[in-house]
């Protein structure tokens, strides 16, 4: 079969994936073994470190993330047997559910992520001059606005309703 990519394309697109799968492996290493924490619970901290209140709801998680719903209810259930969050019924709607950044979770979300930054500009960002990253900063807005331009407000990103 022909590649349906162009040369170009092809370099650029598995050049994405590539990066991202390397990267997210690293990472998720990193976390594990440095902080007990996988590279999904640290994305459930930090969301939940810089939402007002340190709280959300978990749908709201999922739709934000890569993760299914199923998928982020059980990294949620996963924090909250750690004590870094809790996991609280909507009183608004009796199906939904919050979670919430506890203490302990804001202490451990904090000492990760400096070092995770570190990390980060270690293995990737110190890749590049600061007009690059300025560039490939406009490049991900660019993708991002285009990816979700047409789409429906009620969508998430893996396509089915919230």
């Amino acid at each position: 079969m022909d590649d349906p990519f162009t040369p170009t394309e092809h370099a650029a697109w598995g050049g994405l994936l590539g990066t991202f799968g390397r990267m997210s492996a690293l990472i998720d290493a990193d976390l594990r073994e440095r902080f007990g924490l996988s590279h999904v619970e640290f994305e459930v901290l930090l969301r939940l470190a810089t939402s007002p209140a340190g709280r959300l709801r978990i749908q709201d998680l999922a739709a934000r993330s890569i993760l299914t719903r199923s998928g982020m209810s059980r990294a949620v259930e996963r924090l909250k047997r750690t004590g870094y969050l809790t996991r609280e019924q909507a009183s608004e709607d009796r199906r939904g559910a919050y979670a919430s950044l506890t203490d302990d979770g804001r202490r451990r979300f904090e000492r990760a992520a400096a070092e995770h930054a570190a990390f980060v500009r270690e293995h990737f960002l110190s890749a590049f001059s600061e007009k690059e990253l300025r560039q490939m900063a406009g490049f991900w807005e660019r993708a991002t606005g285009r990816a979700v331009a047409g789409a429906d407000p009620t969508m998430t990103l893996r396509g089915s309703r919230s």
